[in-house]
């Protein structure tokens, strides 16, 4: 059942109970884990993190536990399944849910052993059906009964019960069954994301006058996430970030009476370019590898490269300085850089190459801007680094979210500038060598077996961004006037010994709703054609699938489509 009162229903609860807390592997979860890790180390909750990285490991994970622990608290994880079924849960086991995957399994918001935590003010939960038009209620008893044993009389006689005569309740019955399936197929037709997870347990923090600028800056960490992978619409994160910014400006007011210490964490507002991490790079490499700057002036093209020095040279800043290292930089260029930019972006039509964002800052050494930490957590999540387990990535990266272990958010931000590399390359090679392939009603690449980098590319979050970059560049470097409003799926070799490809789809450029069709056209596709697939993965848009079984899907998809 949906719950917004998170103290009395649910913190009360579990403050006094063991809790296994299971996380999802993206940067909203991690930082929705942190925060709710620090609320119960001060309320001396006995607790315990494990990450998954899909259904299987979630299932396992409760079959292990759900002998010792009653009370298990999801982060962006179980929302959209159908929970008690899937785990075939015990009855005396309590989940508690907090989960921005849409929309939510109607089977966890209707019962309740499940409590889902949601945000005050989440216009998502719009969508959800009423009870009563999705719900079968049982007949009364005596009714049906009368119905059933009164075979005595003649038959027309029989089917009467009080004034709606039987034949009558059929149809109605009928009818509510078939509206039913309709609200029904509209509600899952489409995947989309609600608030940000650390958001919601940010306001319990601050509910339970526990929150501070640490926990602050998790939820801003989060919410950003949400925006730079386009999981949520521009107004959607502004509503939120202007919440958010009520809390910065309490925090974070300082005066001649009043000032923070040195040591202290400070967190401040500040119009963000979307540059990739040029502060820990150079501004020429910045813009040649980060999406929207690579796009808009086309930078695969030596026109668009031309394009580029041609913008610098108006800024004002000499090439040599542009292509050192952001900190080397010249006081006068690094201090100013970023508002000359600004000024001129609009000449060369880079109009949204801003939007508004906090920045953090210990001391006077390192400041980080909520941009930087998302890639950073994400590269340290996801980009293959040897012989590491999922497990192990995810421990680099929560330690990296502690605000005193500044060098292991540092090599995430290494590993970040080295993946949003391999990403331009791969965008780069789909364009050159032509693979993009218009389906009829989507487009489509793959990348080869064998290819070098493959392993890169495999997992949820990178093979997403991959998609939607591969789609924005490919729509304005084509003569396809059409592109902007074709959806595009990409597929990426991933298991060689089981022969599976990882799949994943992304709706069109100029679609600004950020709701995908593509979870329910996958299923329907396969159970159409009988594929081999794996629906594994938190989001329904991911998919694993026998590579030789790709061919017949796809074009069962594009009929699906059509």
């Amino acid at each position: 059942m949906l719950t917004e009162n998170i103290k009395e229903d649910i913190y009360d609860v579990v403050a006094s109970e063991r809790v296994l807390i299971i996380v999802a592997l993206d940067v909203d979860a991690l930082c929705g884990c942190k925060i709710l890790k620090l609320l119960l180390q001060q309320d001396n909750t006995q607790y315990t993190v494990i990450p998954v990285s899909g259904k299987d490991e979630l299932k396992t994970i409760y079959n292990e536990h759900k002998d010792q622990i009653k009370h298990f608290f999801l982060i962006n994880c179980g929302g959209n399944i159908d929970l008690l079924a899937m785990l075939e849960a015990e009855e005396d086991t309590k989940f508690y849910v907090v989960d921005s995957h849409r929309p939510l399994d109607l089977n966890n918001v209707y019962r309740d052993q499940i409590k889902v935590i949601i945000k005050d003010g989440d216009n998502t939960l719009d969508e959800i059906p009423e009870a009563e038009k999705v719900i079968e209620f049982e007949e009364d008893e005596d009714e049906s009964s009368e119905n059933e044993d009164d075979t005595d009389q003649p038959s027309s006689k029989r089917q009467r019960t009080g004034d709606i005569s039987y034949l009558e309740k059929k149809v109605k019955k009928k009818k509510w069954a078939s509206e039913r399936d309709q609200i029904l197929e509209e509600y899952y037709e489409s995947s989309y994301y609600g608030s940000s997870t650390a958001m919601v347990l940010y306001d319990l923090a601050w509910k339970l006058s526990k929150d501070n600028n640490h926990l602050l800056w998790l939820a801003i960490v989060g919410l950003t996430e949400q925006y730079l992978f386009a999981k949520i619409d521009r107004d959607k994160y502004f509503s939120d970030f202007n919440s958010l910014r009520d809390h910065v400006l309490r925090h974070n007011i300082t005066d001649e009476e009043h000032t923070l210490s040195i040591d202290c964490m400070k967190i401040s507002f500040e119009n963000e370019l979307r540059l990739d991490l040029y502060r820990h790079w150079s501004i020429f490499e910045s813009f040649f590898n980060s999406q929207y700057t690579s796009c808009c002036l086309r930078l695969f093209t030596m026109k668009g490269k031309k394009k580029l020095h041609e913008m610098l040279a108006d800024i004002g800043v000499p090439i040599a300085q542009c292509k050192q290292k952001f900190t080397s930089m010249s006081i006068e260029f690094r201090t100013n850089v970023k508002e000359w930019i600004e000024e001129l972006a609009a000449k060369y039509n880079l109009d949204d190459l801003t939007y508004g964002s906090f920045v953090s800052q210990h001391g006077y050494k390192h400041k980080f801007c909520a941009a930087d930490v998302v890639y950073a957590i994400t590269a340290l999540l996801e980009y293959s680094k040897g012989d590491h387990s999922f497990s192990e990535n995810f421990i680099d990266a929560f330690d990296a979210l502690t605000r005193t272990n500044i060098d292991k958010l540092i090599d995430g931000i290494e590993l970040a500038k080295l993946q949003v590399t391999s990403l331009v390359l791969q965008v780069r090679s789909f364009i050159d060598s032509h693979q993009v392939v218009c389906a009829g009603p989507f487009l489509y690449a793959h990348m080869l077996e064998g290819a070098s980098n493959v392993h890169m590319f495999s997992k949820p979050t990178v093979i997403a961004r991959l998609a939607r970059f591969t789609l924005e560049a490919y729509s304005v470097m084509t003569k396809n006037k059409r592109a902007r409003s074709l959806p595009m799926i990409i597929a990426v070799p991933y298991n060689a010994t089981e022969g599976t490809s990882l799949l994943v789809g992304v709706p069109p450029v100029n679609d600004l709703s950020m709701k995908s069709f593509f979870g329910a056209a996958f299923k329907q596709a396969s159970e159409k054609t009988k594929s081999r697939v794996v629906y594994n993965f938190f989001d329904p848009t991911v998919i694993e699938i026998k590579t030789e079984d790709r061919s017949k899907f796809f074009d069962n998809l594009a009929a699906i489509m059509a």
